[in-house]
């Protein structure tokens, strides 16, 4: 389906967790290619693989000033995900609410359709005794 075709290349970057942490990291701020890879147990150029993969799909802008790469996250590719994930949310809260509606519906038409019910008759009979 080409209308999800930006949103899947987003999710797909996103499946990866060294991407994930990249991202994760980039949320609190801008950050070199070298503070990036710092802490993680792989290869610069592993590194800059990883960063070209969240810049295509736009979730991640890159700057080279002299001989230093600066990344920082990109909104607009996070929000193609938190829209997809807005509109499933919308769908299923309106499925719900209509299930909710015709459960209720059901529930009257059965409360008017039983018989009433009497009131329980009090029993005759000796009084259950209190052990005095």
């Amino acid at each position: 389906m080409l209308k999800y075709q930006p949103v899947d290349e987003v999710f797909r970057a996103l499946g990866d967790p060294t991407r994930r942490d990249l991202v994760e990291r980039l949320g609190g701020g801008p950050a070199t290619v070298s503070q990036l890879a710092g802490p993680l147990d792989m290869s610069l150029s592993a590194v800059v693989q990883h960063l070209a993969v969240l810049e295509s799909c736009g979730l991640v802008r890159s700057e080279k000033v002299g001989r230093t790469r600066t990344c920082r996250l990109e909104p607009v590719g996070l929000r193609l995900a938190e829209d997809w994930f807005a509109g499933q949310r919308a769908a299923w809260s309106r499925r719900l609410d209509r299930l909710g509606e015709v459960l209720a519906d059901d529930l009257a038409a059965e409360q008017a359709s039983a018989p009433p019910t009497e009131p329980a008759a009090p029993t005759s009979g000796p009084s259950p005794s209190r052990g005095d």
